[in-house]
């Protein structure tokens, strides 16, 4: 039976995060709030954690999950070579509503979906999830709810969709941003920007000192 602990109330809260921290270190999910939409999120160095999440949301391995962290310098243990422009949209937007691709390290032992050797990282800007991820380590996370539907802005929304499939809830109102983050994938030899949100193209363009016209479109079907 999942338990919902609003955090707005400080007692709640502090009981809350104790019960998701030791939620994800037995392998079971959560959910939590960020700044952008609610996540559902798990131990990203365990599988069936993992595959448990992908599976909550009907989600393949052709999606793989992001990773969300608890500070700047954690990026250096999870990152082959962190690129200049990383470091600059990180300095720019960190914490915040921006995700980043990028190469991992070849020496994690974790298993994120058909990730090709690449790792989608996000430090939130939101103190629950924050104090969360400094507990635990990094997260798998995903937008909590089922593949297809609406990305859940309340805790309310996200327990509707998952009920049972996840054992914590932290309830901190609703999602600031109520969009997805900006993902911009830095692989490839120019920025690309695989889904618009609440930073824009224009603003990546100013922090990397570059035209719009310069990063390269979404790629298309």
């Amino acid at each position: 039976m999942s338990e919902l602990f609003d955090c707005a109330d400080p007692v709640a809260r502090e009981t809350g995060i104790a019960s998701a921290v030791s939620a994800v270190k037995g392998g079971r999910l959560v959910v939590m709030p960020t700044d952008t939409v609610y996540g559902i999120g798990a131990d990203a160095f365990d599988p069936e954690a993992v595959g448990a999440l992908l599976s909550a949301k009907g989600r393949g391995r052709d999606m793989p999950v992001g990773v969300l962290v608890g500070s700047w310098t954690t990026i250096d243990g999870l990152v082959y070579s962190v690129p200049r422009t990383a470091r600059e949209l990180i300095r720019a937007f960190w914490p915040g509503a921006l995700s980043l691709v990028v190469q991992q390290a070849p020496s994690l032992q974790w298993d994120l979906g058909d990730a090709h050797g690449s790792v989608m990282l996000r430090m939130p800007l939101h103190p629950v999830a924050i104090e969360l991820l400094r507990e635990v380590g990094p997260m798998a996370v995903s937008s909590a709810n089922i593949s297809g539907r609406p990305a859940a802005v309340t805790a309310a929304e996200a327990r509707d969709q998952l009920g049972d499939l996840v054992e914590v809830y932290l309830d901190d109102g609703p999602a600031e941003q109520q969009a997805a983050s900006t993902i911009v994938d830095l692989t490839g030899a120019q920025p690309r920007i695989l889904r618009s949100g609440p930073i824009s193209a224009e603003d990546i363009a100013r922090v990397l000192e570059v035209e719009v016209s310069t990063l390269a479109p979404p790629l298309t079907e």
